[in-house]
């Protein structure tokens, strides 16, 4: 038989326990589905600004949001999940109170779907996270029950009521009321006031921040809540805040830094004009207009009258030199030839050709007078009033360009003090100018910062912004009933399924060929099946008993024990019938009856009888003689043994049998005797042991035995 086949007839046999498990088991989810409490989630998806990409990236809008920095998400996704923003979102919503219609099993929130409102003021924390119950007993009373108490307090709808540590007022709902029809108001109720850290608690215990992706800046607020409106309000109400308190945030910031660069405006243009005053202090107390350019004019100044001063000390020297030669030539002034380039002035260029023309005059008139002639005399005179000019001329020429040398020298002296101490002056005007230009640069950095401030302070704008918005959830995401019935009708089945094999195995029938096969060197004789109609028994043993000759188990004056271990009823189903079936070929048969069970199904001329109690004591030789002396008319000896376990005698008789044959029943007999034949066969060497299999391949229902089991035990 294929192994697969065997490890499968469990199953196959316990498939209605199966079917039923399945069944049962949906049943109880199903079951379970009706008082479990279901769970709504909303989302709402927030985009985060990214001011390196998008809208925000333009330079208007980085104007408008100069404060803003690169949003990491982990960031962002610990911010919207701060006790800050959870309490401001539930400022905004009616969260702080529950109310519960109670059931006999479990109890439903009902929020908006109240019948009745409940208000409250307390003066101490004693009454808050308390459920209270309230049986509402008409339109007007109702019964308040303090928690875990039975004691009951009358109370009056519209009319305030004092409890331990506050004050409640009861109203019906009378809007809500009168838009439903049949709406039952007398019934029981409970609610609680919630602290403000148990509702935070609860929030955070079903609340769930994630991101998208970790390089999208995109988050998804997730909120479960057994009431569907609820998650949907908080998300919203959440991602609003989120998106407020950054407005909030963004605008205080740059409120503070207004005022901020405002004050230090105006400390910097305090020391801005003080620097301006000290660099005009400085330049009116130096006289100081511009130090480079009159720096500049004065050298400029000094080197031209150097220039001048070099052009007219070489007009001296040169003058110098011309009034000592005259002066080393006196007396003949005349003779001299002086080199008048340093002295050539017009009048003592025209001096000089008169007194040339004088001494040509003369000496034309030395042809015809002689020297004391008075014309010589004259020209002479003329000639000597001219000298004498000439030379004072010179003279004072040179007295002159003296004093303008002088003179120059000392105007170059005095041009050139102005650059004493300049260098004091221009690292003092250098430091002035410094500080004048620090202050300057922050001024006008104050100014552009105070201007950037107060664009983002007026542009009240974020780029936080919902792309998807919470809605209210129609289907709840747990218990999800399609894998509740599923995984329950899964868990039915391998439910089943182990115990069936576990009762299976626990149980350790021989089952089939191959268990025997498996468990013991004794081989199989025939496998008998289970015989539903008793008019097919003659035929199937009539086979049975044709196999055993043909395989060479049925031998002339053969002797043929039939046993089984613990009961002989499992054995004498084939005990009588295998007789008949012999008996049905034409062979005598000796029926050997060691139980008395035989007594009425053989023929009384062929039929010992072993079963008395004086047999018990009988030894080997008895029983042995008294067979063959019958087997003298006889073909074939069959013994109806006694069960191996209980039986005194069984061993003996399979000691003087040709072939032995051990009936197992698949149904009924363990395993474990499999071995335990095979260590009798070795330990008493027991002649030619056969084993033969009762309900060979017979696989009856559950229920089929369950209903044996009853009809045995309860139907009787």
């Amino acid at each position: 038989m294929n192994e697969n086949i065997r490890i499968l007839k469990p199953f196959f046999r316990g498939l209605p326990l199966i079917i039923l498990a399945i069944i049962i088991s949906v049943l109880a989810a199903k079951k379970y589905l009706t008082y479990v409490t279901p769970m709504y989630e909303s989302t709402v998806k927030l985009k985060l600004a990214d001011v390196q990409e998008g809208v925000p990236s333009a330079n208007l809008f980085k104007d408008f949001d100069v404060f803003a920095s690169a949003n990491k998400i982990a960031t962002e996704i610990e911010v919207l999940k701060s006790t800050v923003l959870i309490n401001k979102a539930i400022a905004e919503l009616p969260f702080n109170k529950e109310i519960y219609r109670k059931g006999s099993v479990r109890s439903v929130e009902l929020f908006t779907n109240s019948p009745i409102l409940v208000d409250g003021t307390f003066n101490s924390a004693i009454a808050l996270d308390k459920r209270y119950g309230l049986d509402v007993i008409s339109k007007k009373e109702f019964l308040f029950f303090y928690p875990e108490s039975k004691k009951a307090l009358k109370g009056y709808f519209g009319k305030p009521l004092r409890i331990k540590g506050g004050t409640l007022l009861l109203n019906l709902n009378t809007p809500f009321i009168n838009s439903k029809k049949d709406l039952k108001i007398i019934d029981s109720y409970e609610f609680e006031f919630l602290s403000n850290q148990k509702l935070i608690d609860k929030i955070n215990k079903n609340l769930d921040i994630v991101s998208v992706d970790k390089d999208v800046p995109v988050i998804r607020i997730n909120l479960k809540s057994n009431v569907p409106e609820k998650a949907a309000l908080f998300v919203n109400k959440l991602a609003e805040v989120y998106v407020k308190d950054y407005i909030e945030s963004k605008f205080k910031a740059a409120d503070t830094t207004v005022d901020f660069l405002k004050q230090e405006i105006t400390s910097s243009n305090k020391k801005l004009s003080a620097s301006e005053n000290n660099i005009q202090n400085f330049k009116d107390s130096e006289h100081i207009i511009n130090i480079p350019q009159e720096t500049e004019t004065d050298l400029r100044k000094i080197a031209q009258l150097k220039i001048e001063k070099a052009n007219l000390k070489m007009s001296l020297d040169a003058i110098k030199d011309l009034n000592k030669y005259i002066a080393n030539g006196k007396g003949s002034y005349l003779t001299l030839a002086p080199n008048f380039e340093a002295f050539t002035d017009l009048l003592s260029t025209e001096m000089v050709k008169n007194m040339k023309n004088l001494q040509a005059e003369k000496k034309d008139l030395l042809l015809t007078y002689t020297p004391e002639n008075e014309k010589v005399k004259v020209i002479d005179a003329k000639l000597k009033d001219l000298t004498d000019y000439q030379i004072e001329s010179i003279k004072n020429t040179q007295n002159n360009l003296q004093i303008k040398y002088s003179e120059l020298s000392n105007e170059i002296k005095e041009s050139e003090k102005v650059f004493i101490g300049l260098p004091g002056k221009e690292k003092k005007l250098t430091i002035l100018n410094r500080d004048f230009n620090l202050y300057e640069k922050n001024y006008n950095f104050l100014n552009e910062k105070r201007i950037d401030a107060e664009i983002a302070k007026s542009a009240k704008i974020a780029f936080h912004k919902v792309i998807s918005p919470a809605e209210v959830s129609t289907a709840p995401v747990s218990p999800i009933r399609s894998i509740i019935i599923v995984v329950s009708a899964v868990m039915g089945m391998f439910g089943a399924i182990v115990l069936i094999y576990i009762v299976h195995f626990a149980k350790a029938k021989v089952n089939d060929t191959y268990t025997i096969e498996k468990n013991s060197t004794i081989p199989v004789a025939i496998a008998t099946p289970y015989i539903k109609r008793s008019s097919d028994t003659e035929d199937h043993f009539l086979k049975e008993a044709l196999q055993m000759e043909l395989k060479g188990l049925v031998q002339q004056k053969g002797i043929i024990t039939i046993s089984s271990y613990d009961n002989t009823r499992e054995h004498f189903f084939h005990s009588k019938n295998l007789i008949k079936a012999f008996a049905a070929q034409g062979r005598k048969v000796l029926v050997v009856d060691t139980t008395g069970e035989l007594q009425d199904y053989a023929d009384q001329k062929n039929y010992i009888n072993f079963s008395g109690v004086h047999y018990l004591s009988a030894m080997q030789s008895v029983f042995k003689n008294e067979i063959e002396e019958k087997m003298k008319n006889c073909e074939l000896c069959i013994i109806h043994n006694q069960a191996i376990l209980k039986g005194r005698l069984a061993l003996l008789f399979m000691s003087l049998a040709s072939q032995n044959f051990i009936v197992l029943d698949s149904r009924k007999t363990a395993e474990k005797t499999i071995i335990n034949i095979e260590l009798l066969q070795e330990e008493y060497h027991l002649p030619n042991m056969w084993f033969i299999l009762n309900k060979a391949g017979y696989n009856p229902s559950i229920f089929s035995s369950a209903k044996k089991i009853y009809n045995k035990y309860f139907n009787k």
